[in-house]
């Protein structure tokens, strides 16, 4: 797919648009760290935040978005449930305790942080009672399998409208995605630079020298063309304006190709079968 710039949104299955690239905050320090990357990002023309819980950076997202000056309403925000405040009434309660931090009246997307072994139906209603409520536009989970998304559509029949995995070219999970893609499930990637590794990949970097930009840069276009949110993690200033200065270019089908061809099942984080699921 051709994506020409930072305002390209995908819409999601109840009809919410959701930007195709954002700011991940993941580190990102509370206070002065997040809130200047937060207002250099929307300086720059970026629109999508992503944060959670457990990073500990939401009062500074919130308060970086309340000096923007950029109106709420154009602003996609996600946070996400961590695993323990996991169940029906836990839920609601860290729901609650996030919009207080975030000092918002709703989010745009709350997901399920990581999948909670006999928790995953409790804790699925709560967030339908949440995003039934208006106080989250949509909602949907990270780090599911097709495993666990299959458990919670058996016991709930209702489908998340986002995954958020971890997705890069040496991790892709093709399994995952189609299964994904066959439900209207938005697949969003974290860690999608590998860390910063996708620029010792030789492949990538050829690629980029094409055409005049960077492995960092090659890889998030990748994402985009196939329709994969992304959101890159960064507090700084020039890689913020690196990642964003992704619309000027479009890779061809064979270069799609290669660097679909590098799949190595390569995680750089914790794996779903085992993280929070024991």
């Amino acid at each position: 797919m051709m994506a020409s710039s930072l305002m390209e949104t995908v819409e999601l299955r109840n009809g919410t648009w959701m930007p195709l690239l954002g700011l991940g905050t993941f580190k990102a320090e509370e206070g002065g760290q997040v809130e200047q990357a937060i207002k250099w990002a929307l300086e720059m023309g970026y629109r999508s935040i992503d944060t959670a819980s457990i990073y500990g950076n939401e009062a500074g997202v919130g308060k970086a978005l309340a000096e923007s000056g950029v109106p709420r309403d154009e602003i996609f925000l996600t946070t996400k449930l961590w695993n323990d405040d996991q169940g029906y009434d836990a839920t609601m309660r860290a729901f609650d305790a996030s919009l207080e931090r975030l000092g918002t009246a709703y989010v745009d997307l709350y997901l399920v942080h990581w999948p909670v072994r006999d928790k995953i139906q409790e804790t699925w209603q709560a967030m339908n009672a949440i995003h039934r409520s208006g106080r989250a536009k949509a909602i949907g989970v990270s780090n599911f399998l097709e495993e666990h998304l299959t458990e919670l559509l058996n016991g709930s029949g209702i489908t998340p409208m986002v995954n958020q995995i971890e997705f890069h070219p040496r991790l892709q999970q093709p399994g995952l995605i189609e299964f994904c893609e066959g439900r209207r499930i938005v697949v969003e990637a974290w860690s999608p630079l590998m860390r910063g590794e996708v620029l010792t990949i030789p492949e990538l970097v050829q690629i980029g020298e094409k055409h005049g930009k960077s492995a960092a840069q090659v890889t998030l276009r990748w994402q985009i063309q196939r329709g994969i949110v992304t959101i890159p993690k960064t507090v700084n200033q020039d890689r913020l304006a690196s990642n964003a200065a992704i619309f000027d270019f479009e890779l061809t089908e064979e270069e799609m190709g290669a660097i679909n061809a590098l799949d190595q099942d390569q995680r750089t984080g914790p794996d779903p079968k085992t993280f929070g699921y024991s």
